[in-house]
C-alpha cells in the first residue's frame, strides 16, 4: 500500500506536537529538548538504521511508542514488580488510545490503526516480525542512550542487578537485535 505521505506527516507533527509538552527535558547538544520528543526521534532515527523500507505502520507505532509518557508517573504505582508491570501496561493503554485518536482525526483505516495499537501494546512479540523490530529498536535506543543515565540514577543497584537488567533486554531482541547491539551501539565510557 502507498504512504499518503500528507496524512502520514500530518500524524508525525501530531504526535511531535504532544511530545512537545513534555515538562521533563534533556540537554542535548547544549539545547534543552523536551525528553519523549527526543525519544520519538531517536526511535524512528534507529528504525531507519535497523529496517530497511519500514512500513507506514511501524514507522507510526515507533514515533509514539511513547507518547505523553509523563501523564502516568512510576510513583503512581507500588513500587513493587506488579506495580511497575500495571505501571507498563498502562502505558500502553496510554499510548495506544493517544495514537488512535490522532490517527482516526487524519483519516487512517481502522486496520491501519488496530494495528499501530497492537504494535504499542507489544502484542506479538516473538511471533510478529515487525512487532518484534519495534523490541529491537526500543532496546538499541535505551542502551545507547539511556543504560548509562538509568544504572547512574540507579546507583544503589549492584553490578549483578544492573547485568540482569541488561540480560533481559538483550533476550527480548532478535538475533539481528543482540547483533547490532554489539556492532552498532557506541557506549559511552566514563
Amino acid at each position: 500500500m502507498k504512504i499518503d505521505h500528507n496524512r502520514f506527516n500530518l500524524a508525525i507533527s501530531l504526535f511531535d506536537e504532544l511530545n512537545r509538552e513534555d515538562p521533563n527535558r534533556e540537554f542535548i547538544n547544549g539545547k534543552e529538548e523536551p525528553k519523549e520528543l527526543l525519544y520519538a526521534q531517536r526511535v524512528t532515527t534507529m528504525l531507519k538504521g535497523y529496517v530497511s523500507n519500514p512500513s507506514e505502520v511501524l514507522q507510526l507505532a515507533a514515533r509514539c511508542q511513547h507518547i505523553q509518557r509523563w501523564k502516568i508517573e512510576r510513583k503512581s504505582f507500588p513500587m513493587t514488580k506488579p506495580g511497575y508491570y500495571q505501571w507498563r501496561t498502562s502505558l500502553r493503554e496510554l499510548h495506544a488510545k493517544t495514537a488512535e485518536k490522532i490517527l482516526r482525526e487524519v483519516g487512517y483505516e481502522e486496520n491501519i490503526i488496530d494495528r499501530v495499537c497492537a504494535l504499542l501494546k507489544k502484542e506479538g512479540l516473538k511471533t510478529d516480525i515487525e512487532s518484534q523490530a519495534l523490541e529491537d529498536v526500543v532496546v538499541l535506543v535505551f542502551i545507547e542512550n539511556y543504560l548509562q543515565e538509568f544504572t547512574n540514577k540507579h546507583g544503589n543497584f549492584d553490578e549483578t542487578k544492573i547485568k540482569d537488567i541488561v540480560d533481559k533486554s538483550l533476550k527480548k531482541m532478535t538475533a539481528k537485535g543482540r547483533l547490532t547491539a554489539l556492532t552498532m551501539i557506541k557506549l559511552s565510557v566514563s
